[in-house]
């Protein structure tokens, strides 16, 4: 246990602190406000780095996306014909297939990060929540390239989608799957933290979603069971997915009822995995 500071002489220097003692729920959020400038610099500085050793660079951001999608559609569309049914199939993929990659990057970057940052948090005092929040933004910001590609794909893979005025509510849709990418990554981190082989299981865990999102295929087409497609149209990634489609493809505003359950998922996701990062603090860089 920390033994508790002892009153200094007068003109002595400040006794010393555990680093990595939780401060109050108040004071946290107020440290992490401090250094906003400084995890933005961060990431800005990394948010492209990553495929910096590779002969195409980041164009893996965009390219890997694509790849994914020409596979799905050899498979579901030509091969099994999961797209009857379904207008501008393409469109369609290509949504599904770039914004689920969004939220499996942030996951899997989220799972990792305590333990890639376990030289700082065992050498400097600071909230350790600020190392996925960056890790957040980072990926945020890298998204910035992957949904332009996504919009000029969109316009110009046949059959093509026409620009609508729709278009100017998507990015209200992507800063709701963002927030829910914060709850979901400090989540992940704390677990990542405390059990380092939940990586492993991280990665089933995403097939499966990813598999019960509606990526390539129509929820309606195959699940006819009413109580089995309430529960999948409740998914935050199916919500997010549906929405966007409407907006980009289909000149279609979204339901009330779609907005306000996506909007609780994001709030009750960041809250909750805010206040359960936060009391783990003490933890983080022991194991």
């Amino acid at each position: 246990m920390p033994v508790p500071p002892t009153t200094s002489p007068a003109g002595a220097a400040p006794p010393l602190l555990p680093v990595g003692r939780r401060p109050s729920l108040g004071d946290y959020v107020r440290q992490l406000w401090d250094r906003r400038h400084f995890i933005y610099a961060d990431s800005r500085a990394r948010a492209f780095s990553g495929n910096r050793d590779m002969l195409l660079g980041n164009l893996w951001l965009i390219g890997v996306p694509i790849l994914s999608g020409i596979m799905y559609y050899i498979i579901f569309a030509l091969i099994l014909k999961v797209n009857r049914g379904i207008p501008n199939f393409t469109g369609f993929l290509l949504i599904g297939i770039f914004l689920f990659q969004f939220t499996t990057s942030c996951l899997n970057q989220g799972v990792t990060s305590m333990a890639r940052g376990r030289g700082l948090t065992t050498a400097f005092s600071f909230p350790r929540a600020a190392i996925p929040l960056s890790g957040l933004v980072r990926e945020t910001l890298s998204m910035a390239p992957v949904l332009a590609t996504l919009g000029l794909l969109l316009l110009v893979v046949p059959p093509g989608a026409p620009v609508t005025w729709t278009w100017l509510l998507f990015p209200a849709v992507f800063v709701l799957q963002t927030v829910f990418n914060g709850g979901l990554m400090l989540y992940a981190a704390r677990l990542g933290s405390a059990i380092p082989d939940f990586k492993h299981v991280v990665s089933f865990l995403s097939r499966f979603w990813f598999y019960t999102s509606g990526v390539f295929f129509s929820v309606e087409r195959f699940i006819h069971d009413p109580l089995w497609l309430a529960i999948v149209k409740l998914n935050p990634m199916y919500l997010v997915l549906d929405m966007s489609r409407d907006l980009l493809l289909y000149d279609t505003v979204p339901d009330g009822r779609s907005w306000l359950i996506l909007s609780l998922w994001a709030i009750s996701a960041t809250v909750l995995g805010f206040w359960y990062f936060w009391q783990g603090e003490e933890t983080y860089g022991q194991h």
